[in-house]
């Protein structure tokens, strides 16, 4: 087989049901759908022996409803297909129940106070709008996940209700526009996924990597990425061979991998896939996410997803390209060859800019974590403050319909001046990597979320302010006002977050505070925004959250938070008790066996009594850098409030990280490489 031949061997998808279940059942499957309705029993039923049937064709033996609880990782509960009838005899059955319906420990995953320890039951409950799967001997089932009175206790079931309302509102305002044909919307998404590689030898030998996914320790190397040698480079064989396999792997269970390449910074990596629905992208995301892993293991490296695992080079992002396409076929953030008259754009637009200026605070909580905070704000990652970059043409498109001295810009054409190659246009956008959510030509990238995040949170947020907007929008238009002033009006009135220059800049930061936008620099700060009134109100009207559950939210975002930088202050601890200190003592040791030996032989040893003495400095230091992290850590573990152990990992703990790895860093650069104990970024980010 080749490698299309093979492209969704692993897929429950549409065509594999449509051959497998009776016609009626098929129609009866897509008219719940299409009238948002639960399946009937008996329609289920019959889909779930076809799912049994082809699973085990594919050599499943088991089942598991897959959902993503509020840790954003994967979760997942095999139960074999296998039952026993009244004679003890071995059968596999697999009920129409079962594969709508099944149960978890509710209570085991981070809840906000939504369950208690004695409060267990939850429920999972099959989507189906997403295709089931079979990887490694089970049929996985993507489901959401909810509490045992109904609160939402996972990524998708916010998503899925995000995008109802989107199609809904958006749906109607492209109607009252004069687009009565359209009968749907929805948000399409590609992701951009960026990763990092790894020998697994390496990995295995630095504990912070294993249980904090980042270097906690570093010294500088001699050379980083300023080269600018490493994006777009030739792919050394060893990861183009990984990346091979993992195109051929993800293909099979029908992820659309488009794009691969190298990043910017040296062992950094990038892979794209077309644009696809958000649920669908999301589900995606999150099974390549886990492939990802697996197959780099078996090329003798790991995949690192955290968003800084090193220092002083890039972070990694998942860059969100979000887009709404019609039924009809029509992308709406298409502006096409006449922008300015291409009402349902600059609604969209519109709507685009007015919500983002308010709920920007929804839209950087939707990104935030401890680990990506250390990513925000450099080395080609947008800054915290939420801003938007449309570009100067429309802009200048927006202004000159205001002022009503909108004159079309010229389609300006380059020439290469070589006579064998094409001219091409110039595009409407220049494309800006310091902005937070940049409009790219017909799309809108969403450039905060983190390389290691479930994209589900972002795009709720998106669907969200979009279809509130276009709820307000079509309203103020029944009430009487003419498209067009209404349309300026959302844009004028909230023109302030849009911003299409450098976004590291000191002058955009002076100029972002004096328009009122906020910095929200770490998830303590962003982490209110689940309580603020306004975000509740709207995200409450549009039926997808309750306030109970953005309560529990903030509870757990903070209670990540905290647990994540005490995690990362206890492994710096550990490794600078047990592997960093006693090796400097070593070389302590070592240097003045060396000065007592050059002082028996008469030789002038001054400078070895001077490098002796400053090395003693740096390990008395270090030792002091200790000594007040482990003080710190004892009192951090006596707070009992989930906001005060946040407050304090803000102030006092990542303060501590970064002064005793300033510590150890300035030791590794004074220690003989055989004597330090792990490996070193060189090491690290240049052996492949």
């Amino acid at each position: 087989m080749n490698n299309l031949e093979n492209f969704g061997i692993y897929l429950f998808s549409d065509e594999v049901m449509k051959e497998r279940i009776p016609n009626s059942t098929y129609r009866a499957f897509h008219q719940s759908l299409d009238e948002n309705k639960p399946l009937s029993k008996d329609t289920a039923t019959v889909i779930a022996n076809a799912m049994k049937i082809w699973a085990m064709e594919k050599g499943a033996t088991h089942f598991t409803h897959w959902f993503t609880p509020m840790t954003g990782l994967s979760a997942e509960k095999h139960d074999a297909f296998l039952e026993i009838d009244q004679h003890g005899r071995p059968l596999f059955e697999f009920s129409g129940k079962a594969l709508r319906k099944g149960e978890s420990d509710a209570s085991s995953f981070p809840s906000g106070g939504l369950r208690a320890t004695f409060e267990a039951r939850g429920y999972t409950s099959w989507d189906a709008t997403s295709p089931a799967f079979v990887k490694d001997g089970s049929l996985y089932i993507p489901t959401v996940f909810v509490s045992y009175n109904g609160q939402a206790l996972d990524k998708k079931t916010p998503l899925l209700k995000s995008y109802d309302a989107l199609n809904r509102h958006m749906r109607e305002l492209l109607n009252v526009l004069g687009m009565e044909d359209v009968k749907s919307v929805k948000a399409c998404v590609g992701v951009e996924q960026e990763y990092f590689l790894v020998r697994e030898e390496d990995y295995q030998k630095r504990i912070d990597l294993k249980l904090c996914g980042r270097t906690l320790f570093g010294a500088k190397p001699p050379k980083g990425q300023e080269m600018e040698d490493h994006y777009y480079g030739n792919i050394k064989m060893k990861v183009a061979d990984f990346m091979a396999d993992l195109d051929k792997e993800l293909w099979k269970y029908g992820i659309p991998a488009k794009t691969k390449h190298n990043e910017a910074a040296p062992s950094q990596h990038e892979i794209a896939c077309i644009y696809r629905d958000v649920n669908i992208t999301t589900d995606n995301n999150q099974l390549l996410m886990s492939l990802i892993q697996d197959v780099a293991k078996k090329h003798g490296l790991h995949c690192l997803l955290h968003e800084k695992p090193y220092a002083y080079i890039n972070g990694s992002g998942k860059h969100n390209n979000y887009s709404l396409l019609t039924d009809t076929g029509v992308n709406i953030f298409n502006p096409g060859p006449n922008p300015e008259s291409n009402i349902p754009f600059l609604a969209a637009v519109a709507c685009m800019v007015k919500g983002v200026d308010e709920f920007a605070d929804l839209l950087r909580v939707s990104t935030a974590s401890a680990t990506n905070d250390l990513r925000l704000g450099g080395n080609e990652a947008p800054p915290a403050i939420v801003s938007m970059f449309l570009g100067e043409d429309i802009s200048d498109l927006f202004t000159g319909l205001t002022s009503g001295n909108f004159k079309p810009a010229n389609k300006e054409r380059f020439h290469t001046g070589v006579k064998v190659s094409s001219d091409f246009s110039k595009d409407a956008t220049d494309r800006n990597r310091t902005s937070p959510l940049a409009f790219t030509g017909n799309k809108f990238e969403f450039r905060m979320v983190g390389s290691n995040q479930c994209v589900a949170g972002p795009n709720t947020m998106l669907n969200a302010i979009l279809a509130y907007e276009a709820k307000k929008m079509t309203q103020a238009i029944k009430d009487g006002g003419q498209v067009m002033d209404v349309i300026l009006s959302f844009y004028n009135e909230h023109k302030r977050i849009v911003f299409n220059g450098d976004g590291y800049s000191d002058m955009w930061r002076n100029e972002a505070l004096k328009r009122g936008l906020k910095e929200r620099q770490n998830t303590y700060e962003a982490a209110f925004a689940y309580l603020d009134a306004p975000n509740v109100a709207m995200l409450t009207e549009m039926g997808i959250y309750t306030e109970e559950e953005l309560k529990s939210r903030f509870e757990i975002i903070l209670e990540n938070y905290a647990k994540t930088v005490r995690i990362e202050a206890s492994t710096a601890l550990l490794m600078a008790k047990t592997e960093i200190y006693p090796a400097v003592l070593n070389e302590l040791k070592d240097k003045g066996e060396l000065l007592n030996n050059l002082h028996n032989l008469s030789i002038n040893d001054s400078y070895i009594f001077d490098d002796l003495q400053n090395y003693n400095a740096l390990i008395a230091a270090l030792k002091a850098d200790i000594d007040s992290l482990q003080a710190d850590l004892n009192k951090y573990n006596e707070l009992t409030s989930i906001k005060d152990k946040a407050a304090f990992a803000v102030e006092k703990l990542n303060k501590d990280l970064a002064q005793i790895r300033n510590s150890a860093d300035l030791l590794e650069d004074e220690t003989a490489k055989n004597k330090w104990p792990i490996p070193n970024y060189v090491d690290l980010i240049f052996a492949l």
